[in-house]
């Protein structure tokens, strides 16, 4: 929903802010306080007479009047504490609190900021006695010419002077009129590079402020003078600064409204702002006669409408209506006039046309404004590496950022030292005795527009490192080290060195290291943020050990399934278009994946390295070949590993389909084929293995990841397919995670999210839930799985199964109440529907199991009524019956006397113990719990009001 938007000020950068503000949707309208005639009734933007300077009436006025953002534009509000007043009150205010802004409000304070945390600044010192100041000017042995007042003076509390005397003069004159303390400097004029600053001043400001327990929120507007020593601050504006605000907001493409929300969100990153490209802004300030000192108010302006015929945009300040129609003067600042063109001469061409056209008595303005740019720019001087568009000091910059990131991942036989001109590793250091080199290269695909777009670049070294070490492994050969390339079109180190560092922390997962790379910055190949990567990685496999062992795999021969991440690093073209065809944006909630999760985050899911995981099992010599399901997906990876006379046979109902591949597949109408040829539709690994190893071989990948049986080998017909995967359009039509309003079963019910509370050691019946909403035929999803103790065997299963889990310690709380209130609350944070207690033994309270009746099953290891509560097993021993068994009930608030759904006898044997009765038991549970879970899910059994159980015929039947 639009919101309405508070502008505290009455200048021209608050006509700014507010002229760009309502250009956003997100923007119903927007109040200007106090205002000037330029805000008054324009559209989207009008004047509000509310006070600014009682904060609480502010605060008040903004919830009467549904005030969705606050933001301020002068400093003095700021320092005054605006910000945190309105933010204490629960109104949304941008900009720094009171303690955060003294870096503009006070000079003394943001000098010895800069000390504390090694910003380069002038040498200088702070004085309240005029006379004290006057003395450390003359004995100074640096030329201490530049006098500031500490305090806020509105930009005019400066003065750059030509000799000491001039210096001391200037002491004199703002401590007479402002009463301030002042700070004395020195400055010497050079050039540097913009990156430096970003660096060494901005960077060391925000990382400062934080240290300090005073984190910045807001605008950061650093005045900086480029020295032989490289940038010196001068100060600090906590705020946008007057005019510069004129010409930035023209020039911003993004919505300014979402810039300042993501801004105070800690969100900026991931929607990183965007300039209008191929512009140039001039802006000239037209003022009073006499300003600053003395001037004439209530001049009538004339030429503004014509001026706004002309493409000019005129931003006020000092400006009023005149009563019975027309604009007059107000004030020293009148208007600025703003010109964007193609080129800076163009726009300083129409600005000045338009400042001709405005008229009112004693105007003045600069003419000179833009020229010394212009001569700047046009000046002949010989030409640099840097004027061809290749930052060399940004790429050592970069080096010195990674070198540390690189030595990181050193292992037997390479040091992983940079610098050099090439990188060694010693295969006998490293345990080899008769190896072959293994090498492969690949890259991440447009998966890279998405991550640019996103602003997300640190897991796309997860994805370049994987691509290639996964490939490697296919041969059964170890990651040994691994080199990267990352091209671009301008080098931003930020960015490269977040690249780099997931590449240096993915080499570590892989177990491989980072020997080597190269950075390219390449200006006209590619757009000035565009960047591409490759990588390459060298492995080794003992000559007795390579795969596939092609004489070896036969019919009958199993496949075992390795689960992927998501999507890995394939298809993403198509993906892009079927998300274009959709309609959403890369920041629209997932309808896949976890909840809280968008589009982009999804997609981004880096993709999986399998060496870890894979390499004890491919040395122990039970896996014949290894497919690593890339570009091609799994018609095209799988025969690559197999002699030519085998088929495959896949049952794609066997695995689990993450549920991006069914929206995908449903959104953009892809068929089977389509989608098994360009996507991993889940499986990032295939292993050959024979049906005596395969028991084992799944073991030991279950114990980490999920694995499956998905299919086997079989003897190939002349003409037939090489792989068939049967199933497979169902499985899409069924794949967990699909959204509510979407997920229909044949019989026409809905999918109902289910979750699990726990308290059981293994967690058996939740296994037993978990294989059952694997099935197509399944109307359940487990969303969530809670337990009362953390570490419990079912907890871990559901994280390896990627299920949320949640730990809700019983022990925490001080009653019942308190602990059912907590699980409640989880319950609703994940949308649940219904409820599936497996061994959980704590007694919910009375408001609870009726908030949730009907919707919450238990299961008890008897034939219910009889032998209720605990040791159930060993009662029903005690009492000598031949048949026991297993119930699946409705919860209710007497224990165990909820209405029956499922029953399972299970006959007493005359050799039975307590444990072997209770293992016959469970294996009973196991078959009668998923039973009841659908009967409730599909809604085919039902409970009602009186406590009773309803069956829905024309689902059940």
């Amino acid at each position: 929903m639009a919101e309405r938007v508070l502008v505290i000020g009455s200048g021209g950068r608050e006509h700014a802010l507010a002229w760009k503000l309502a250009q956003s949707p997100h923007v119903q309208q927007v109040l200007v306080a106090p205002g000037n005639a330029g805000t008054a009734n324009s559209g989207k933007i009008s004047n509000s007479a509310v006070s600014v300077n009682n904060h609480s009436i502010l605060a008040q006025y903004c919830k009467d009047h549904n005030v969705g953002l606050v933001v301020v534009g002068p400093e003095v509000p700021l320092a005054a504490g605006i910000v945190d007043d309105l933010t204490a009150a629960g109104v949304t205010c941008f900009g720094p609190s009171a303690k955060a802004a003294q870096l503009e409000a006070s000079k003394s304070f943001s000098k010895s900021f800069m000390d504390r945390h090694n910003i380069p600044t002038a040498r200088w010192s702070s004085f309240t006695d005029p006379q004290d100041a006057c003395k450390y000017i003359q004995d100074a042995e640096f030329p201490a010419l530049v006098v500031k007042a500490s305090g806020l003076a509105a930009g005019k509390g400066v003065v750059v002077a030509r000799d000491k005397d001039e210096a001391c003069k200037a002491v004199l004159d703002i401590m007479k009129v402002s009463r301030c303390g002042i700070s004395v400097g020195l400055v010497k004029v050079s050039e540097d590079v913009l990156q430096e600053i970003k660096r060494s001043v901005l960077q060391k400001t925000v990382d400062g402020m934080r240290a300090e327990g005073t984190p910045y929120v807001g605008v950061l507007y650093a005045g900086v003078m480029l020295t032989k020593r490289g940038p010196k601050v001068l100060e600090f504006n906590c705020r946008f600064g007057d005019p510069e605000c004129q010409i930035l907001m023209p020039l911003l493409k993004s919505d300014l409204y979402e810039v300042l929300k993501n801004t105070l969100q800690a969100d900026l990153s991931s929607s990183p702002v965007q300039w209008l490209e191929n512009s140039a802004a001039v802006t000239v300030v037209m003022a009073s006669g006499g300003y600053p000192a003395s001037y004439k108010k209530g001049l009538e302006i004339t030429g503004l409408s014509q001026v706004s015929e002309m493409g000019i945009q005129v931003f006020h300040a000092g400006t009023a209506l005149k009563e019975g129609g027309g604009v007059i003067t107000n004030g020293g600042r009148v208007l600025t006039v703003t010109a964007v063109r193609p080129t800076l001469e163009s726009a300083l061409r129409s600005a000045n046309e338009g400042v001709a056209v405005i008229s009112y008595p004693d105007a003045v303005y600069r003419r000179d404004i833009g020229h010394h740019a212009i001569t700047y720019l046009t000046r002949t001087r010989g030409l640099t590496y840097r004027d061809s568009g290749v930052d060399i000091a940004a790429g050592n910059r970069l080096v010195d950022i990674i070198k540390p990131l690189a030595k990181a991942t050193s292992r037997p036989g390479c040091n992983a030292e940079l610098g050099g001109f090439a990188g060694l590793f010693d295969l006998k250091a490293a345990g080899f005795t008769d190896p072959i080199l293994v090498s492969g290269t690949d890259g991440v695909g447009t998966k890279l527009k998405i991550a640019q777009a996103c602003g997300i670049h640190s897991t796309l070294g997860q994805d370049l490192v994987a691509m290639c070490v996964n490939d490697v492994l296919a041969q059964g050969a170890e990651p040994l080290f691994f080199l990267d390339y990352f091209s671009c079109g301008r080098l931003d180190v930020r960015v490269a060195s977040s690249v780099i560092g997931g590449i240096a922390d993915a080499c570590q997962m892989a177990g491989c290291a980072l020997l080597g790379g190269e950075t390219a910055e390449m200006p006209g190949v590619y757009g000035p943020n565009d960047y591409d990567l490759a990588g390459f990685c060298v492995g080794a496999v003992e000559r007795g050990a390579v795969l596939p062992r092609l004489k070896d795999i036969m019919e009958g021969d199993l496949l075992i399934g390795v689960a992927s991440s998501g999507l890995h690093s394939n298809g993403f073209s198509l993906v892009r278009k079927i998300l274009e065809r959709s309609g959403l944006q890369y920041s629209s909630p997932a309808p896949f994946g976890q909840p809280g999760q968008n589009i982009g985050e999804v997609l981004l899911t880096p993709t999986k390295i399998y060496s870890r995981l894979l390499q004890p099992i491919l040395r122990s010599g039970a896996v014949k070949a290894y497919a690593h399901i890339t570009g091609g997906g799994l018609l095209e990876n799988i025969p690559r590993i197999l002699p030519p006379e085998l088929a495959v046979d896949l049952d794609a109902s066997r695995w689990r389909i993450p549920a991006v591949f069914s929206w995908l597949q449903r959104e953009g109408g892809l068929s089977e084929e389509e989608m098994s040829r360009t996507f991993n539709c889940g499986l990032g690994a295939v292993l050959v293995v024979s049906k005596q190893d395969v028991q084992r071989v799944l073991r030991l990948l279950q114990a980490q990841e999920e694995a499956w049986i998905v299919g086997s080998l079989t003897n190939k017909q002349p003409g037939a397919e090489a792989v068939v995967i049967r199933n497979l359009e169902q499985s899409l039509k069924d794949s967990p995670g699909r959204s509510p309003d979407t997920s229909v079963l044949q019989n026409g019910s809905e999918t109902k999210p289910i979750t699990l509370a726990l308290w059981c050691l293994t967690g058996t019946n939740l296994q037993a839930l978990m294989e059952q909403v694997k099935k197509p035929s399944s109307s359940a999803e487990i969303v969530v799985v809670i337990s009362n103790r953390p570490g419990v065997m079912g907890l871990k299963r559901a994280s390896m199964a990627g299920i949320q889990t949640r730990v809700v310690d019983h022990k925490l709380y001080g009653s019942r109440a308190e602990f059912d209130g907590t699980i409640d609350k989880v319950l609703e944070e994940f949308g649940v529907e219904l409820v599936c207690l497996a061994g959980f033994m704590r007694i919910l309270t009375g408001p609870f199991v009726r908030k949730w009746s009907g919707k919450m099953l238990n299961i008890h290891p008897s034939l219910l009524p009889s032998f209720k509560g605990v040791n159930a097993q060993k009662q029903a021993l005690q009492a000598g019956v031949r048949v026991t068994g297993c119930t699946v009930h409705f919860v209710a608030e007497e224990v165990d006397a909820g209405a029956i759904v499922v029953q399972e006898a299970v006959p007493i044997l005359v050799t039975d113990t307590e444990d072997s009765l209770s293992e016959r038991i469970r294996e009973a549970e196991h078959r009668a719990f998923p039973a009841a879970l659908e009967l409730v899910g599909s809604g085919a059994v039902k409970l009602r009001d009186d406590g009773r159980i309803v069956w829905n015929q024309s689902v059940h039947g």
